[in-house]
């Protein structure tokens, strides 16, 4: 996983890790979530990438927009 750079200085977001058809987003308790197109739609994936990526909105976005559009645990 690669460290979010979390330029505001006030994001949930620990770390992620983009694969080609998902983000794996490491939240500040530890617990890691995967979005990815069949959970939450290619044009989301697509963003969080992006925003991954340049370290800043990532937290704002997966609130407003597939807060709950995570894959199942595994166990």
């Amino acid at each position: 996983m690669y460290r979010y750079r979390n330029l505001n200085g006030n994001s949930n977001v620990i770390a992620y890790d983009i694969g080609d058809d998902y983000v794996d987003v490491m939240f500040s308790g530890g617990s890691v979530y995967r979005y990815s197109y069949s959970s939450a739609g290619d044009a989301d994936i697509e963003r969080m990438k992006q925003l991954a990526a340049q370290g800043y909105g990532l937290n704002s976005f997966i609130m407003k927009h597939c807060r709950y559009n995570y894959e199942p645990k595994r166990r």
